[in-house]
């Protein structure tokens, strides 16, 4: 898995034209202390490669997997992850907030 550093949308994009299959994963909602703010984006391929962040590094290894999986099926997924989500440890959210994830395959 390798991140990229352009612009989530702009890569999405270029992705999608060159006919791969990708998903979007935007931040939907934030309470507390959140790393990234609503409207955040990262775009996935199916390889598992990323571009952009929705959480500063802390989930993003969670994100792409679910990505990869919403690509698979064709269906979006809401994700959420907090300081009181036993998960959110396993994922490295320790900030303690909560955010909300919307992950979708885009074709």
């Amino acid at each position: 898995m390798t991140a990229s550093v352009h612009d989530p949308l702009n890569q999405l994009s270029l992705w999608v034209a060159d006919g791969k299959k990708a998903a979007l994963a935007t931040v939907i909602a934030t309470w507390g202390s959140s790393p990234r703010p609503v409207g955040s984006h990262m775009a996935v391929l199916e390889s598992g490669d990323f571009s952009g962040s929705v959480s500063g590094g802390c989930i993003e290894g969670a994100v792409v997997a679910a990505a990869q999986e919403a690509i698979g099926t064709g269906r979006p997924k809401v994700l959420e992850y907090g300081i009181s989500n036993e998960a959110a440890w396993e994922v490295g959210l320790a900030c303690g907030g909560r955010v909300q994830v919307l992950v979708e395959p885009i074709s």
